[in-house]
């Protein structure tokens, strides 16, 4: 079992499945449309500097057309009390196929993930599934993982790891993801800010000190060891930060965002722990430029932790290969010693 610590990255890819309910129509295109230079441009980025990452999917953006959309739909939709979270009604609305609606298909870009080395396709459920707002059901939960787990296994996808929409992790959902094979998620860090609740639409003051920690170190650097990690009822590799976009207004504070990455980085790297950094690929359809230079920078810097304290890339799927690898050592050893001591 390796001893060292490592980077670990997830994207939550979701194009208009994931912001339908926040931006009004049109508002957010941009960023949607820029998925399409973003997820090659980054594939390429991570080929070079062989960086292993999870790829958290929503299961709609499969199905290469309407009709395969439409087949591939559960028996029981969410009944959220806000209905405008759902987004089965925008169905009826959007385009037959890829070529003619880029903000609803994926699957060339499913495709590109495939084909590039270390990459690992998760799900991010079926339909952006909400899974602490009121309305919905054990039931819904349930079939909306099976579609989502079906489609993808049609697609020739084995998956294995779920990042929660809106990381709305509801405990009680994680026993069903076990059932169908789910091994591991991503939980949220551990500081009150960052405690699963509903989704509020707006500023407020928890959203603020969530920013304000992407700057500053107001809730600790989240880096966690493989021994202390949550193994039941799935390995849980808690986020450690969100790669925060670029933004024009606070351009002057992009020397603090990087510095608060890197310190926690190093620090994981020094106590060989994980570090678990998340972001959605529409986060840098825009400022494109300037979100990639941060990036590099980050991958640059990792790659000189790897040199000097053999800090390694993984994909939450091997991490939870390490954490089960490590468990059953630790099992073997717990029994030879009580062989030893004639207790078995």
């Amino acid at each position: 079992m390796k001893e060292n610590g490592g980077l670990v990255i997830s994207l939550d890819f979701e194009l208009n499945w994931g912001i339908h309910d926040v931006f009004t129509k049109g508002e957010y295109d941009e960023n949607i449309r820029g998925v399409r230079e973003v997820i090659p441009r980054l594939l390429k980025l991570f080929k070079r500097y062989e960086i292993h990452a999870t790829w958290a999917t929503v299961g709609f953006l499969y199905a290469k057309n309407k009709q395969e959309l439409l087949t591939a739909l559960p028996k029981e939709y969410p009944t959220y009390h806000r209905t405008e979270l759902s987004p089965y009604p925008t169905i009826e609305t959007i385009g037959e196929n890829e070529e003619i609606d880029c903000y609803h298909y994926g699957a060339s870009l499913i495709k590109q993930i495939e084909q590039t080395p270390y990459q690992e396709i998760g799900t991010h459920t079926f339909s952006h599934y909400y899974c602490l707002e009121p309305g919905q059901t054990v039931r819904q939960f349930q079939a909306d993982i099976a579609s989502a787990m079906t489609i993808a296994k049609q697609h020739g996808h084995h998956v294995q790891s779920i990042v929660f929409p809106r990381n709305q992790v509801n405990e009680d959902y994680l026993r069903i993801c076990k059932k169908v094979k789910i091994r591991t998620y991503r939980g949220n860090e551990s500081h009150w800010m960052y405690t699963p609740r509903k989704f509020n639409k707006g500023l407020h003051l928890n959203r603020l000190l969530k920013c304000g920690d992407s700057y500053l170190n107001l809730s600790g650097h989240h880096v966690y060891k493989l021994q202390n990690l949550q193994m039941e009822p799935l390995v849980n590799i808690p986020s450690s930060a969100f790669l925060r976009p670029y933004h024009p207004n606070l351009q002057w504070l992009e020397p603090l965002r990087f510095k608060r990455i890197i310190n926690s980085m190093r620090k994981a790297a020094k106590e060989k722990a994980i570090y678990h950094l998340w972001w959605h690929p529409h986060n840098m359809g825009k400022n494109t430029d300037q979100n990639f230079e941060m990036l590099e920078r980050i991958l640059e810097e990792y790659v000189k932790l790897q040199q000097s304290e053999q800090f390694t890339s993984y994909s939450m799927g091997e991490v939870a290969d390490l954490v089960e690898e490590m468990n059953a050592s630790t099992s073997c050893v717990t029994r030879q010693q009580l062989v030893l001591e004639g207790n078995v």
